[in-house]
């Protein structure tokens, strides 16, 4: 016959006791955080998937703030191109009043209003959004554009110091985006010049000044012949640039609503995998909590038992 001792019995009873202690302190801790697993060891695999869902979370949301940041720019971009636009056109009626009707102190009038706009166009490619000049490329630290004078407050030249990279950035998994045009390209590749363009044969500033020292030497030929001519060029070209950036801002609008559909994707299925099922765990906590009380009062009871059978012997 084998004897157990009372001390292994209630050893025993102490055990699962304590077991079923710590599983009502982790329901417990499951119904208070909402969360199912809360340490690797709880789950391994889930907690692998739920780290892994956090990452490409975490990747979507820093490309809904590059997308927000370009579609920014744009905006501020767009308002300075419009500006340029505006300045072409009143250069442009300038140049067409500037006929052989006009007298030279009329003509020294526009040349003046002409400077003014060269003056004003400089101020609007220096554009800066969040301390950077939009139109320097990768440059834009400093103002781009520098403006001449001779003593006369003539503009004399209008200097670019920026280059021809864009700075782009990743708006989704292995796809950047360039948003910006530059200031000048002359090289007849790569980023679209705004004011000066190879290609296209845009050259704003030199185009004013070149209007601005006809209207001072009363060569209305040469405005009406070339000028005029020219500045419907940069009018072409800035016009050309607007609607390069209407069509960027119509795609980061749509990858915009791509990225958030992604992250409301990624959040439900971490979701589906980190959130415990209060229902359950609510139910599951009150069956342990009941457990534990009865096994308490079972523990309790053998030992009030084994102290009646004890004194017995006695």
């Amino acid at each position: 016959m084998i004897r157990v001792s009372n001390n292994s019995i209630t050893d025993g009873l102490i055990y699962q006791i304590n077991k079923v202690a710590a599983n009502e302190q982790t329901l417990e801790s499951e119904a208070t955080t909402g969360l199912a697993v809360q340490n690797p060891s709880d789950n391994p695999s889930a907690m692998q998937s739920i780290l892994n869902l956090e990452n490409e979370s975490s990747a979507v949301t820093q490309y809904q703030s590059n997308i927000t940041g370009l579609q920014q720019q744009t905006t501020t971009a767009s308002s300075a191109m419009q500006s340029l636009q505006t300045i072409v056109s009143q250069a442009s009626t300038i140049a067409t009043e500037a006929d052989g009707t006009a007298t030279q102190s009329d003509l020294d009038n526009y040349a003046t209003e002409v400077t003014q706009l060269i003056q004003e166009a400089a101020q609007a490619v220096n554009t800066q959004f969040e301390g950077n000049y939009l139109f320097g490329g990768t440059l834009n630290s400093d103002p781009p554009y520098v403006v001449s004078q001779n003593s006369s407050g003539q503009v004399t030249s209008v200097t670019y110091q920026g280059n021809t990279s864009v700075p782009s950035v990743e708006i989704a998994a292995g796809v950047t985006l360039a948003a910006l045009p530059v200031g000048a390209n002359t090289s007849g590749s790569g980023a679209d010049g705004l004011i000066t363009d190879s290609r296209s044969g845009a050259d704003l500033f030199n185009h004013l000044i070149s209007l601005q020292n006809n209207l001072l030497s009363g060569n209305t030929s040469a405005i009406n012949g070339t000028d005029l001519t020219n500045l419907q060029t940069d009018s072409d070209n800035i016009t050309q640039a607007i609607a390069t950036d209407g069509a960027l801002q119509q795609r980061m609008t749509a990858e915009a609503n791509i990225a958030a559909s992604q992250s409301a994707s990624l959040s439900d299925l971490t979701s589906s995998k980190a959130d415990a099922d209060l229902a359950q765990v609510m139910s599951q906590l009150t069956q342990t909590q009941t457990a534990y009380q009865a096994a308490v009062q079972a523990t309790a009871g053998f030992q009030d038992l084994t102290l009646s059978i004890l004194n017995y012997l006695e």
